[in-house]
């Protein structure tokens, strides 16, 4: 890695103590930063000469069986998948026959060529070259990065470090009105053509048609795939609340059977088994990084602990900033904890996170109940301490957006049977009493009784009719 700082040109550039902060973050020494405007050209052969100086040359032989980092990859309307490939051993020409280590397919190579830096073709590329290669692949899951490419006639040791892609965020996608749902799968495989980290199943719901659960790597993988298919396709969707997978312990002969292990990963909260056949529950934690003004250091504070989260460290950077070190559940940072995190510290404070694993937790799963009849879409799975409180939050959003009925409806957030949180959506009422002018009380109390009564049946047989804008506001972030 060579460190470079960049528009020290400005008039108001500070680069001494930027650079102090590199050192004191990343332990980097001052002396081997290069300082440099690319505007003007200042410091620009100093940089070439440190690549020369301070990249190692690559290592390998030629005379080895060809080997290959599979480190990159787009897709080519005319010609399929490109693969970007940097040659560890040997030497690899057209017409070789190539596999891959972990999807074990074999394909024979069309065209390859180096980047000049656009891509230009030759005969061969040879060990400590990077370049591309077309082999009629015509499916980006067939690319994994890290994977390792080879001569299919000379078996080779897989090059280390190669992990598949895990989605740690899902999140349903709906079209906005499901006569756009062809277009939107349209826009979907294009997107999904060149970015096979997602997981992609088909989904339907009862409120909001036809759709899919998407699996993301990250919030912001998620925020940046639905802002592509606003902006290159128009698509308007629906995006459900983000949720994260949890792993569960089952017991029980038919739980066992059913999820074909004892261990399972349950990403929908509607496929979570029944309490009486799970052991024990992991979720997702996170080590988050936040670097801040100090000014800000109780705010956030607070903002952590009320998110569930232990300290793990904090240090100065300088004379007036800090470094936060957190271990946060995954679960607490994927909806708005970004932005409550830019708002307390007037956007000055910066978010990164890493993961950490599954940890066991107490967690629940929040149903949703009209007239004691269960609402599957607005299922959420919840630590215990957090149940009350969104429970409470739901029924709130529900009862502003619920229209109502000529009978009343109750909205109640449970937990198995016991009930967090309830209120009630009071009937539309006919003033049955207009017509009276006078006469003995118990006429009044016999109109009242009789309509009490029709309400009561009307109850035990109507339906309640929820406007597709109540589903939207509430599964929406």
């Amino acid at each position: 890695m060579i460190p470079v700082l960049n528009k020290i040109d400005l008039s108001n550039a500070n680069p001494e103590k930027v650079i102090g902060q590199l050192e004191s973050l990343f332990e980097i020494p001052p002396e081997s930063v290069l300082k440099i405007s690319a505007k003007v050209g200042l410091g620009i052969h100093e940089v070439l000469k440190a690549i020369i100086k301070r990249i190692p040359p690559p290592s390998g032989s030629r005379e080895l069986a060809p080997r290959a980092l599979l480190f990159d990859s787009w897709y080519d309307r005319y010609k399929g998948v490109a693969l970007l490939v940097a040659l560890k051993d040997g030497c690899l020409s057209v017409g070789d026959n190539i596999s891959l280590v972990h999807t074990e397919k074999s394909y024979e190579v069309k065209e390859i060529g180096i980047l000049n830096p656009f891509p230009t073709p030759m005969n061969s590329i040879y060990a400590g070259q990077a370049g591309y290669i077309f082999c009629n692949m015509r499916g980006m899951k067939e690319a994994h990065t890290g994977d390792t490419v080879y001569s299919t006639n000379h078996k080779v040791e897989p090059l280390p470090g190669f992990e598949e892609c895990k989605p740690m965020v899902f999140a349903g996608v709906y079209p906005v009105v499901q006569s756009e749902h062809s277009q939107l799968r349209s826009a979907l495989d294009k997107l999904l053509l060149n970015d096979p980290s997602i997981h992609c199943v088909k989904e339907s719901s009862p409120a909001l048609g036809n759709g899919w659960r998407l699996g993301f790597l990250g919030v912001l993988h998620m925020d940046v795939f639905n802002q592509r298919l606003e902006q290159e396709y128009g698509a308007q969707v629906v995006l459900t609340s983000p949720s994260v997978p949890v792993k569960v312990k089952v017991s029980g002969t038919k739980a066992i059977k059913q999820y074909g292990s004892e261990a399972a990963i349950i990403t929908n909260p509607l496929n979570l088994p029944d309490r009486s056949n799970i052991d024990i529950m992991y979720e997702p934690f996170v080590l988050g990084t936040i670097i801040t003004p100090d000014v800000y250091y109780g705010d956030i504070m607070t903002l952590c602990m009320d998110r569930r989260g232990v300290q793990q460290d904090a240090r100065n950077i300088d004379s007036d900033r800090l470094l936060i070190t957190y271990k946060l559940p995954l679960n607490e940072i994927v909806v708005d904890f970004y932005d409550k995190l830019k708002s307390l510290t007037s956007g000055y404070a910066s978010f990164d996170y890493e993961e950490l694993g599954y940890e066991e937790s107490n967690l629940l799963r929040l149903d949703i109940l009209l007239n004691g009849e269960a609402v599957e879409e607005m299922s959420t799975i919840v630590h215990v301490t957090k149940a009350r409180e969104t429970g409470k939050r739901i029924v709130a959003k529900l009862k502003e957006t619920i229209n109502r009925h000529q009978f009343q409806i109750s909205i109640q957030a449970a937990v198995g049977g016991k009930i967090l949180a309830r209120d009630d959506i009071k009937a539309l009422r006919k003033d049955v009493t207009a017509k009276l002018y006078g006469g003995d009380v118990t006429r009044r109390k016999k109109l009242l009784a009789l309509q009490a009564e029709g309400k009561k049946r009307m109850r035990m047989i109507g339906k309640i009719e929820m406007p597709r804008e109540a589903f939207i506001k509430i599964l929406q972030r």
